[in-house]
């Protein structure tokens, strides 16, 4: 891919294409309830230091996006339940990236980011389950991706969720490698 290419922004349909691909043919609910012990596991062990390490320009780091995943439970909550109260209702979008520096995602704490998206979610996922079956199909129109029903987002999160427990993933391995290199250089050293 081109420097061109990589700087595109992606559509909406190509978001919620890539998004779902995620979780095709896996019960999004299960996803979503292993997603806080999925984090909390690779998260474990590591440094503040490593927790806030970026693994390049303008990629964000394993306490940015553990930022990122709380804020979004709040928008998750918000969303649901503005549609089951009104069907229909408009969807607004928010820019992440906006967020990300206002809200100095940065800085914030990552293992209480972690738990309060763990709070939030467990929420949301009794509340879900609370559900009849008819209102599974209210709706929400997003202001950029169009009509969302409780099924569609209650997918779209878990593979949200999916996407960024990749995301969390390379960085730990990268942290590991370059963890084990470090090692390997103090070991050649001491000989």
């Amino acid at each position: 891919m081109g420097k061109v290419e990589e700087n595109m922004q992606e559509t909406a349909q190509q978001y919620i294409q890539r998004i779902l691909g995620h979780v095709e043919g896996q019960d999004p609910i299960k996803v979503q309830k292993t997603t806080a012990a999925k984090l909390h596991k690779l998260s474990q062990g590591l440094t503040p230091k490593q927790l806030r390490w970026q693994p390049e320009l303008g990629k964000w780091s394993i306490a940015q996006i553990l930022a990122h995943l709380a804020d979004v439970e709040i928008v998750a909550s918000w969303r649901m339940r503005s549609i089951i109260g009104s069907d229909g209702t408009t969807i607004q979008p928010f820019d992440q990236d906006v967020w990300a520096s206002v809200f100095q995602y940065s800085k914030r704490d990552p293992k209480r980011s972690l738990e309060i998206f763990r709070l939030l979610r467990e929420n949301n996922l009794a509340m879900l389950k609370a559900l009849p079956p008819e209102a599974w199909e209210r709706h929400g129109m997003h202001l950029e991706r169009g009509k969302e029903t409780i099924a569609h987002l209650a997918r779209m999160f878990a593979g949200h969720d999916t996407n960024h427990v990749l995301q969390v993933e390379r960085i730990v391995v990268q942290l590991r490698k370059a963890g084990s290199k470090t090692k390997t250089k103090k070991t050649k050293r001491k000989k």
